[in-house]
C-alpha cells in the first residue's frame, strides 16, 4: 500500500509540474494525515533554544554557576544554556556592558555584541565588536567559562 501511495504522489507530482505548478499536487495526497499530525505535535513540543556558543557542557556549567552565584540564576546547573541563563547573563551584559535590548533570554546581535565587549575587557578578544559568535568569540568564551 505504501510503494503505491508513493507511486500515486510521485505521479500526480509529475503532472502539476508538467501542468506549470504544483497545483494539482496538493499537500493531503503528498503526506498522509498521520504524518501531518506527528508533524504539528513535534511542534507544538519544541525544546527551548540552547546556545552555548561553543562551549562544552562542563564550561557552560561553569558559566551558570557564575551567572547563580552574581545574576540570580536559579535554574539547573545542566551545561545548557538556555533561554534562563542568558536572561541572567542579560542583565550582566545591560549593567556593565551596554547591552540595551529586552530581557529575553534570545542571543541575539546585541546581545553577542555585549559580550564580546566583556571579553575584549577581560579575556583576550581581539575581533570586532560585530555581533557574530564566530571562532574569535567563541574562544574568548570559554576562557571566561573556565577562568
Amino acid at each position: 500500500m505504501r510503494a503505491l501511495t508513493k507511486a500515486l504522489v510521485s505521479v500526480t507530482t509529475a503532472v502539476g509540474i508538467a501542468a506549470g505548478g504544483l497545483a494539482t499536487a496538493s499537500t493531503a495526497m503528498a503526506a498522509p494525515a498521520q504524518t501531518q499530525q506527528q508533524a504539528a505535535s513535534a511542534e507544538a513540543v519544541a525544546p527551548l533554544a540552547v546556545v552555548n556558543l561553543g562551549l562544552s557542557r562542563a564550561e557552560a556549567r561553569n558559566v551558570q554557576r557564575w551567572l547563580a552565584e552574581h545574576w540570580n540564576y536559579n535554574g539547573s546547573i545542566d551545561g545548557y544554556l538556555g533561554t534562563n541563563s542568558w536572561k541572567a547573563f542579560q542583565r550582566c551584559l545591560a549593567k556593565y556592558w551596554g547591552y540595551n535590548d529586552a530581557i529575553d533570554g534570545v542571543v541575539g546581535p546585541n546581545t553577542v555584541k555585549a559580550l564580546q565587549r566583556l571579553l575584549r575587557a577581560h579575556w583576550d578578544y581581539n575581533g570586532a565588536i560585530d555581533g557574530i559568535a564566530g571562532s574569535g568569540t567563541q574562544a574568548a568564551f570559554a576562557r571566561f567559562a573556565n577562568g
